[in-house]
């Protein structure tokens, strides 16, 4: 085979032969034969024949080893050559690596956002939602993107209805009403003014792309701590949502804005005849009244703000308007979404218009007040009272302390008798049915120990025997010492437990040393104390409010008659209602504001305490 390599021409070669019997030649390395230069050989064994295109001279040898070598030697050199160049491009131009980093980045995170936001999941299975199951909700809040938030609601109504001042912030932060320990860091970063149903859905709009927090504000007389925020973001402050939208005297019924005041709303239906039961505190607006479900003196006998109100336009989360249903007294048409937002506290939605139910204002009216020896024989008299039926249209209990605070601020023309006192209204079409009550509750309290008796006359009379409840807060915040707060506080019981609580509270406050008085609509069970303590005293307010709580709920009571819960009482809901009732109201929240943009932290809990933050029961 040699010999015959030997003798062949320069352009001949064995390439058959050689690429059959040697791996380590690959393609490449053997250049092609061109059809003209191959040789067919005569003899039966054909043997097939190589041609190379390169001249001799250029080759080590015409050898086939020579051959071999320098094929396999020219292969590696141009191996060497290629990596030489790639590691030349990356050291002096990184773009490509930049390009590729940035490609596979890129790759991954549209698969990650795919997988996670539209790829079909199967839905939570579960019917409520545990406190142990929840995320702590994220929001965005650095400076930068707050500002932008700022000029977006400038955007929508307008730079004067924006504020930042540092008075406006500080007011829609806390009051001096609220039992809530404030946090000076806890405050919104701006004020936001609607004027219409639109804007606050475009707000909301803003917010919820945004991921800012939201606190509605209506009136700001809430005690428990309700539109303090605790996320930061913004406060939607609805004063100048304040108008009278319709009046339909012959149905009954009135649409206003969460702005309007219910005295402002009063005096305005005053001139048809009519009025609006709810009766809260001075100051108090329609919004804030139907977020906290309250009620008032009247509640014995008109009942709480969830009776009154018909419909609602509430704009959700996400910007969403939707109205609960329309003006009819009744309906059967789904769900009852209308009292679902009804002390909801602002956590479910935003209220921005109302249809409220009213009544004719009775065409006769009188006031009577009772005192008696003890705050027990005066509870006695109340539940006497309602066992008996008597269609009063109200009944108050203020306690001796009351009655001398009221006395000590002087703004009635008489003195009252510092005892236990009941105070009745009643009304009715009549001013003999009006007689029938006042004489048929004259005889129930003597029979409970009652030691006077008066009852008005005229209308002159009966303004100044009520007048003095009226005065029971002022009469309180009138003895406090400098540096003291006011704590104001409710429960609600069955009314044939209220002698109990009451006698009981009353012997707790008397004990704990601190400035009290106990004052209350006693004709559904529901009273209030009322605390005045500094700084060092604040844990010893804490505990007489816990105690009292407490034994609310062991007489089957409710921790909060008409206050609502806010950040205070949210952490006895469980204890009242069970851990279960908690966490069906937690995945409705979570339903309709999945992100916790609205009022976070009320009412319900959107994310474990901390240690210690939660009082042992």
């Amino acid at each position: 085979m040699s010999r015959l390599a030997g003798r062949m021409p320069h352009g001949a070669g064995v390439g058959f032969g050689l690429r059959r019997s040697s791996p380590l030649l690959s393609a490449p390395a053997l250049a092609p034969r061109p059809a003209c230069l191959v040789r067919r050989p005569s003899a039966p064994s054909v043997l097939a024949r190589h041609a190379s295109t390169e001249p001799e001279s250029s080759k080590p040898g015409s050898t086939f080893q020579g051959q071999l070598t320098y094929s396999i030697t020219q292969r590696l050199q141009r191996e060497r050559a290629d990596l030489e160049r790639v590691a030349r491009s990356r050291t002096h131009d990184p773009r490509g690596r930049n390009f590729s980093f940035t490609f596979v980045l890129f790759f991954v995170g549209s698969v990650a956002w795919y997988l996670g936001y539209k790829y079909p999941r199967d839905a939570d299975p579960s019917s409520t939602l545990p406190l142990g199951a929840t995320r702590a909700p994220t929001y965005k809040l650095n400076p930068a993107h707050l500002e932008a938030a700022w000029a977006d609601f400038v955007g929508i109504v307008g730079r004067d209805n924006v504020s930042t001042l540092e008075d406006d912030v500080r007011q829609h932060a806390t009051s001096e009403w609220s039992s809530h320990p404030h946090d000076p860091a806890h405050k919104p970063f701006c004020v936001v003014y609607p004027s219409t149903t639109e804007q606050v859905a475009d707000i909301m709009k803003v917010c919820h792309r945004r991921r800012i927090p939201v606190v509605g504000y209506s009136g700001g007389t809430s005690l428990e701590g309700h539109y303090t925020p605790t996320r930061g973001g913004i406060s939607v402050d609805f004063s100048r949502m304040n108008k009278i939208v319709a009046l339909h005297k012959e149905d009954l019924d009135v649409v206003v804005q969460p702005g309007v005041g219910w005295e402002d709303l009063n005096e305005e239906l005053a001139q048809h005849g009519l009025f609006f039961p709810p009766d809260p505190g001075p100051g108090a607006q329609i919004g804030g009244m139907i977020g906290t479900g309250c009620s008032g003196t009247n509640a014995y006998r008109y009942g709480t703000m969830r009776e009154w109100v018909l419909s609602l336009t509430v704009v959700l989360a996400d910007g969403t308007v939707v109205k609960t249903r329309q003006r009819p007294r009744k309906s059967s048409a789904g769900y009852d979404l209308t009292r679902l937002f009804i002390g909801s506290e602002g956590t479910l939605g935003l209220v921005t218009e109302a249809t409220l139910r009213l009544a004719v204002k009775p065409a006769a009216e009188s006031v009577a007040v009772a005192s008696f020896p003890s705050i027990r024989a005066a509870a006695d008299c109340v539940a006497a009272v309602v066992a008996q039926g008597v269609p009063v249209a109200a009944v108050e209990i203020l306690d001796d302390d009351q009655m001398r605070f009221i006395n000590a601020l002087g703004n009635t023309s008489r003195r009252w008798r510092e005892a236990p006192t009941l105070f009745f209204k009643f009304a009715g079409n009549t001013a003999g049915a009006v007689g029938e009550q006042v004489d048929l509750v004259k005889g129930l309290a003597r029979a409970s120990g009652g030691r006077s008796f008066d009852f008005a006359r005229d209308e002159t009379e009966r303004l100044e025997l009520w007048s003095a409840r009226k005065d029971a807060l002022w009469g309180t915040m009138a003895q406090r010492r400098p540096g003291d707060h006011v704590w104001t506080g409710d429960v609600a019981v069955p009314v044939s437990r209220l002698p109990d609580i009451i006698d009981a509270t009353k012997k707790d406050l008397k004990a704990s040393g601190l400035t009290s008085s106990i004052v209350g609509h006693v004709g559904d069970g529901n009273f209030h104390i009322i605390l005045l303590y500094n700084d060092a005293e604040r844990k010893l307010a804490e505990d007489c409010v816990h105690r009292m709580v407490k034994r609310a709920i062991e007489m089957e009571g409710t921790v909060t008659g008409e206050h609502g819960v806010g950040l205070v009482k949210r952490d006895y809901l469980p204890h009242e209602l069970g851990e279960s009732t908690v966490d069906t109201m937690r995945k409705i929240k979570s339903a309709l504001d999945p992100l916790c943009l609205l009022n976070c932290d009320k009412v319900v809990r959107m994310e474990k305490p901390k240690r210690g933050e939660v009082a042992e029961w």
